[in-house]
């Protein structure tokens, strides 16, 4: 089947390029959709005050928490359509995409049910203060009532990248991003709504973004087609999807464990703290999604790649997408520690709130590449069909190690600095452990490509 113009094929050409024309649209998409989220902290926290700030930015992990297990089924679904895809199994690839968006409606209400009712008691358990509990408790019911549009947008674009797509999520997501940010200013400044008001901002946002994203598969002419009236489950692609997706969303919602373990403990400072921590955390986002769409890279292609049974490619691949992450992870996140101060402060110009996101933004962003080496080598091991043995890694190297570190050694020391080193450290760890467990995939790998068919 003749690929459409939208569409890439990894299995052929020269790896660099294609990884960084692949990369370069999602990174830009993963940034705008930082920017139109941290909108929503700025304008709070400009025009609403620090305990708005903090009653917004400190719910980043919980929301994490609850979504994280459907976002991984998603990874699911992205691994099986580019390995039917680079197989050229198009009636596969139409089954997976159906199933994989009644799968996107059912976790979406899952999610949006348990985000709501369980909103409160979960913040009061990471000891949430008082002057921000019922701020951050309406922000997070309003957030989750969008979950059925959020999570298909979500699979909806993992779909789109697996066969290469992520130029058309960049165009849908710039359009979501300027409604996002238009009414986040109607709701605040006009309405003065502010917490409520930037949380239905977003949901609205997130709906434009699903919508699109919805018409472009029903106007696909190839076997990403998808509409409404085929909607159905196929057992065959839902184990398939299931068998990668449950392992990346057990490891994301754990994941978030331990970051709400620490997002607890930098409560226990106030709000002052809460606010520089979470000004400096959606800033370090930029960061983290700049590497994370060379995971999302090295995903596709060894995905594409391992369904044409292309194994030379697939360990050139992982060379070239370590490269990039690292350059990325150094350049960008040097630049962050450099203008940590004046970044802090477009969030919130209070000296004490920017002196405490300065603490954080130092370590994480100097060392941030860290991450994104730990990420390429669990998209290269998830683009082989490996999804458990990374999140057996992940859970006891970054997790594991995370939560102990907090009940001793920051229990000994309790100081900002002390309770963020467990996050490199935990990087350093993990990376390695992943490493080893590459290495003895690939002695199991052929060494050379198998011949694929002809245009």
């Amino acid at each position: 089947m003749k690929k459409h113009s939208y569409e890439m094929d990894m299995c052929r050409g020269p790896i660099l390029q294609k990884v960084i024309r692949f990369a370069l649209p999602l990174m830009l998409t993963g940034i705008l959709q930082l920017l139109y989220n941290a909108a929503d902290i700025i304008v709070v926290g400009q025009y609403t005050g620090k305990e708005a700030l903090a009653a917004v930015g400190s719910t980043g992990s919980l929301v994490n928490l609850l979504v994280n297990l459907f976002m991984g089924v998603s990874v699911g679904t992205s691994v099986v359509v580019a390995q039917h895809y680079g197989a050229n199994d198009h009636k596969s690839v139409r089954s997976t995409v159906q199933t994989s968006m009644a799968l996107a409606l059912i976790s979406g209400f899952l999610v949006g049910i348990v985000g709501v009712t369980l909103a409160k008691p979960l913040l009061l358990w990471m000891g949430s203060p008082e002057d921000v509990i019922d701020s951050s408790t309406l922000y997070i019911r309003i957030y989750f009532l969008g979950m059925p549009v959020n999570m298909l947008y979500t699979f909806g674009s993992a779909i789109l990248r697996a066969v290469g797509d992520t130029r058309r999520p960049l165009y849908f997501l710039t359009v979501a991003g300027i409604t996002n940010v238009l009414l986040n200013l109607v709701f605040v400044l006009v309405f003065h709504m502010g917490v409520a008001g930037v949380a239905w901002a977003t949901i609205i946002a997130q709906g434009v973004s699903a919508v699109l994203v919805l018409r472009c598969l029903a106007l696909s002419s190839g076997s990403i087609h998808f509409t409404f009236h085929d909607l159905h489950i196929d057992g065959a692609s839902l184990r398939k999807i299931l068998q990668i997706g449950i392992p990346a969303g057990v490891q994301g919602s754990l994941f978030s464990i331990s970051n709400v373990i620490i997002q607890a403990s930098v409560n226990g400072f106030g709000s002052v703290v809460m606010a520089g921590c979470a000004a400096s955390g959606s800033l370090e986002g930029f960061v983290y999604t700049s590497m994370n769409s060379i995971h999302q890279a090295c995903l596709t292609f060894v995905g594409q790649n391992r369904g044409a049974r292309q194994f030379a490619r697939i360990r050139r691949t992982l060379w070239v997408c370590l490269g990039i992450v690292t350059v990325v992870g150094l350049s960008v996140g040097g630049l962050f520690v450099l203008f940590a101060p004046a970044l802090i402060a477009i969030y919130n110009p209070d000296p004490a709130v920017v002196q405490m996101g300065v603490i954080r933004m130092v370590i994480i962003c100097s060392t941030y590449f860290l991450c994104g080496i730990m990420e390429v080598l669990v998209g290269q091991l998830r683009g082989l069909g490996y999804s458990v043995l990374p999140t057996v890694a992940t859970l006891a190297g970054v997790c594991g190690l995370r939560i102990v570190w907090v009940y001793t050694i920051f229990a000994a020391f309790p100081t900002l600095e002390v309770l963020y080193w467990s996050y490199p450290i935990s990087w350093l760890i993990t990376s390695l452990i992943h490493t080893g467990i590459y290495l003895a995939v690939a002695r199991k790998m052929p060494r050379t490509n198998e011949p694929l068919p002809a245009i």
